[in-house]
């Protein structure tokens, strides 16, 4: 599948490198802060960091989700604000990442630092059954801790 992306700030391919895959076994690719200048995320704080890129999915079969970098988050307590992003089929503008930071220090954030991963799923559209009732399971209703430590 290929998917279109589109440079939205000239810094992107010189400064600051497209999307990429780190490795060969990378399931998500790495995405790039597009700052202009130095962003301080203070203990607490929260920010929206654009990416200097939009993409294209080929159809509405895909979405693209934008997860944390684990680094970020045990290191520094630095996430998603939103948990996961999620980027449908028909949107085309850039991509930005809403960070927060839990950490007890300032996170410094520099144009061209790796902030998120960016990785293209299928989709599956349920169609929906309204029903009374459901399919009994041997977990039932069981919630949070049900299934053990």
């Amino acid at each position: 599948m290929k998917l279109k992306i589109k440079a939205v700030s000239p810094k992107i391919g010189t400064s600051i490198p497209y999307p990429f895959y780190a490795s060969a076994g990378a399931a998500a690719m790495d995405l790039h802060a597009c700052l202009d200048e130095t962003l301080t995320l203070p203990s607490g704080g929260r920010a929206v960091i654009p990416t200097g890129i939009a993409i294209a999915l080929p159809s509405t079969d895909y979405v693209a989700l934008v997860f944390a970098r684990s680094g970020l988050g045990i290191r520094h307590g630095v996430a998603l604000s939103n948990g996961v992003g999620v980027i449908d089929s028909d949107y085309r503008g850039e991509i930005r990442v809403g960070l927060i930071n839990s950490g007890g220090e300032p996170y410094i954030i520099r144009s061209g630092d790796r902030i998120a991963q960016l990785a293209v799923m299928p989709v599956v559209r349920a169609e929906l059954e309204i029903t009374g009732t459901l399919d009994d399971t041997g977990r039932g209703e069981g919630g949070f801790g049900s299934t053990g430590r």
